[in-house]
């Protein structure tokens, strides 16, 4: 069943066009990687899918199902979220911010489900440190399990092992395999061709 479907898609901002013709059906437990050139238009295509810009033609076309809400995003980390003040418990729990609707304060349930991921991610242990504090790889898996806390079907994330070592590399992208094998749509930008070709069941390139 396609949870997505991206109808002749041209993305961009105002009136810069980044990509055009871009059609993709993203189905249930799928595995996708976006590969291509840097400014073909990856991370503009992924911002498109998760509302954050309106596509500038085409349709995107969501299953009944599927709540747009409900889908987790790892952006890039940029140099300034790496010295976020907060400790790793309040970073994951605020995964959780969308589903608070007009009652402004965490349930037992959003806790529970914090502490679920923060296991997932196997970080539990570290929830009273510092986000700042940690090494790279840490980062980000505090960041996946925030992004967990959100995702119900789908995870998009973007260059997710950008600037880890590899061995931190090859321990995110088992965790996102494990996670696509217990059902988690992924939806992923690499630039990492092996690792992309060992796991992805679909692969897109974006460029002329």
């Amino acid at each position: 069943m396609n949870l997505i479907e991206c109808e002749n898609l041209q993305i961009g901002y105002g009136s810069k066009i980044i990509a055009e013709n871009v059609s993709v059906n993203i189905e249930d437990g799928d595995y996708i990687c976006i590969i291509g050139e840097n400014g073909c238009g990856k991370s503009t295509f992924l911002k498109t899918l998760l509302g954050l810009i309106p596509p500038l033609e085409g349709k995107i076309n969501f299953a009944p199902t599927l709540d747009r809400k409900e889908i987790g995003y790892l952006p890039q980390q940029k140099n300034f979220q790496k010295n976020f003040p907060a400790s790793v418990w309040e970073v994951v729990l605020s995964g959780c911010q969308n589903d608070l609707g007009f009652f402004p304060f965490y349930t037992k349930k959003h806790k529970k489900m914090a502490l679920k991921n923060l296991d997932t991610m196997g970080i539990s242990k570290l929830r009273k440190k510092s986000f700042a504090e940690l090494s790279g790889g840490q980062q980000q898996r505090v960041l996946l399990a925030r992004a967990l806390c959100t995702a119900k079907k789908v995870l998009i994330l973007d260059e997710p092992v950008t600037g880890l070592d590899p061995e931190a590399s090859r321990e995110m992208y088992e965790m996102i395999d494990e996670l696509n094998k217990k059902g988690m749509t992924i939806v992923m930008i690499s630039h990492d061709i092996p690792a992309t070709e060992k796991y992805a069941k679909h692969i897109y390139r974006l460029g002329k």
